[in-house]
């Protein structure tokens, strides 16, 4: 296939994603209302014809330059058509047939519902919500099932286009720190690793490295491994801990991602998380957060972000929008290379200094 041919079939695919998401979402939008109505005052405030119009440069910008990254070698174009097909056709009916409970939680208000026979003892009460309506949080197979395919459904397609902004930054940065060390010999964290969705671009790029997980969720991390095992390559060593205290000693890790994760942490759990992540990476590693856009970013988007908060349970976001992250790094030592904003991400890239 020539380069032009996949470029335009990469592009054709990614089209395909947003438009299916949009007609998930109308539809499935209209159903709801329809056979549950929110009885609940959400206020949301309608977004306006600009807003959605840049809101789609934003996408075309970040397919644009997903392409180009794997174009220039940074990860393989095979990457770029990775997709659970599996997932979506064994789970897409049982993510229809949930969306009614999610509307019934909102209706009632019920922020920490969850099954009788999930056992929340033991973790920290900002993790035992049910963010984004999810049923059961975080905290069952169901859950684990159904999230990457709730969370492209939510980004238009775009969610693991988001994944690999951090995949440039963080090969630069380990060539440029560690450019004489062989690849075998890297070590590498991803912070709240989930379903091992960034674990496994990581792994298409470094397929050589020595990589590392950790979630606080049990099912989540049975459902990485699960993903992860597909891949010929040596699986990662996911083990479940929190952020906040991570099982590793000091100076360990070359490089740490973390994508999703500091917009559902209170503002004083974001600071030892970092600390944290600060403690464990090797002096001049590179630290990699990928979350959320924030008001400073695009003052316009305003209405668009405090919707999210409301419409998905975000309890902490609302915080998150003016939080100072740079701050928050360098207080724990890091230097702060730059900031990045792709689509709906945001990307702060640091390091350890020597």
């Amino acid at each position: 296939m020539t380069d032009s041919l996949t470029k335009l079939t990469y592009q054709a695919f990614q089209q395909g994603k947003s438009y299916f998401s949009l007609t998930h979402k109308t539809l499935t939008s209209q159903l709801l209302n329809w056979i549950s109505p929110i009885t609940t005052e959400l206020k949301t405030e309608p977004l306006s014809p600009e807003i959605l119009l840049k809101v789609q440069s934003l996408l075309n910008q970040i397919i644009e330059t997903d392409w180009e990254d794997a174009e220039q070698g940074v990860y393989p174009v095979s990457l770029l058509f990775d997709n659970p097909w599996d997932d979506f056709f064994r789970y897409y009916p049982m993510l229809l047939l949930d969306l009614p409970q999610g509307r019934q939680r909102i209706n009632q208000k019920l922020y920490q519902d969850f099954s009788p026979d999930i056992d929340t003892e033991g973790y920290p009460s900002y993790y035992v919500q049910n963010f984004h309506h999810q049923t059961d949080g975080y905290l069952s197979e169901l859950s684990a099932n159904l999230y990457d395919l709730q969370v492209e459904i939510l980004f238009s397609g775009a969610a693991d286009l988001m994944r690999r902004r951090v995949l440039a930054p963080l090969k630069t940065g380990l060539l440029k720190a560690f450019n004489d060390i062989p690849e075998k010999q890297i070590r590498l964290l991803d912070v709240a690793c989930g379903t091992g969705r960034t674990l496994r671009n990581i792994r298409a790029m470094l397929p050589k490295a020595s990589l590392f997980g950790v979630d606080l969720s049990p099912n989540y991390l049975r459902k990485a491994n699960q993903l992860l095992s597909e891949i010929p390559q040596e699986l990662p060593q996911l083990i479940q801990a929190n952020a906040e205290d991570l099982p590793f000693p000091d100076n360990l890790f070359h490089g740490l991602t973390c994508v999703f994760l500091f917009h559902e942490l209170p503002a004083s759990v974001r600071q030892r998380v970092i600390d944290e992540c600060f403690r464990v990476t090797k002096p001049g590693g590179i630290f990699i957060i990928c979350d959320s856009i924030q008001l400073q970013d695009y003052p316009d988007f305003k209405p668009m972000l405090e919707n999210f908060s409301k419409t998905f349970h975000e309890p902490y976001y609302h915080h998150y929008m003016t939080d100072n992250l740079e701050e928050k790094l360098e207080k724990a030592g890091f230097q702060t290379l730059n900031v990045q904003t792709h689509f709906a991400s945001k990307y702060w890239i640091a390091h350890k200094p020597d």
